[in-house]
């Protein structure tokens, strides 16, 4: 009988299943429920606390079971288990924000970890179904990583800024390079530079290797541009007019 924990299943996952839906709606419930009552979060220490540390817990357990089951399961691959994937790098990102709360750090977590966490939210390259280890590994972890943006956004008050985006596109630009010399030496695929992956994902939109890897580049960049207006440049003006629509509503909360 197969259990939870085997390294090979009779079934595999199968993208917009129920599991799978359910997984992208806990993702927006918990987001949802940040933003809606990120005024309590603000104003109770004991409860800020305890969500940092739920994040944290949820970024670095999970992925350290994750490389015991490799062992375990005699699977380990220099090929395919290192973590060298995006995620897996913007992952230590996230752990490493909520340990020192760097505002250097938070751009790239902020852009790069929910443009590509969200992305493998949705079109998932996974091969275990629900209830596999695999299943939840997967999905805490990528929930994990957006919901730490989100809470050094809403809660810790932090904000990119438009060099930030050069910075992250830096950043992506240098890590693909270095990998990209690693999948040379390793025979690898990892950040599915040498080839998209098995399964569906938006790549497949983007045209023949290499040239959707360009493509990449241009939607991150648009992504990044549209994250930082729609959240904050955009908003921020509309407040601003409010404030000089009403400069007397101004003056008596002041």
């Amino acid at each position: 009988m197969e259990t939870i924990f085997d390294p090979d299943v009779s079934r595999s996952f199968a993208a917009f299943s129920a599991w799978h839906l359910a997984a992208i709606g806990t993702l927006a419930c918990l987001g949802l429920l940040l933003f809606l009552f990120r005024h309590r979060i603000r104003s109770r220490p004991w409860l800020r606390q305890g969500i940092r540390v739920g994040l944290l817990a949820s970024l670095v357990l999970p992925e350290a079971a994750l490389h015991v089951w490799y062992v375990v399961t005699g699977i380990w691959d220099k090929a395919t288990s290192l973590p060298l994937e995006l995620c897996s790098l913007t992952l230590f990102l996230s752990a490493a924000v909520l340990l020192t709360n760097s505002a250097k750090l938070y751009p790239l977590v902020y852009f790069a970890g929910i443009g590509g966490a969200l992305q493998a939210v949705l079109t998932p390259n996974l091969d275990y179904p629900f209830p596999h280890f695999r299943f939840f590994h997967f999905f805490i972890v990528h929930m994990a990583i957006i919901l730490t943006a989100l809470y050094m956004t809403w809660i810790r008050g932090y904000r990119p800024t438009w060099k930030s985006i050069g910075h992250t596109m830096l950043f992506l630009n240098a890590a693909a390079l270095a990998v990209g010399l690693l999948n040379a030496v390793l025979g690898s695929n990892y950040m599915f530079l040498m080839h998209k992956p098995n399964t569906p994902s938006l790549l497949d939109f983007l045209g023949p290797h290499p040239y959707y890897i360009l493509a990449e580049e241009l939607i991150a960049l648009c992504l990044f541009v549209v994250m930082h207006a729609a959240f904050f440049v955009i908003p921020d003006r509309v407040r601003r007019r409010r404030r000089q629509a009403n400069p007397s509503s101004i003056s008596l909360k002041g």
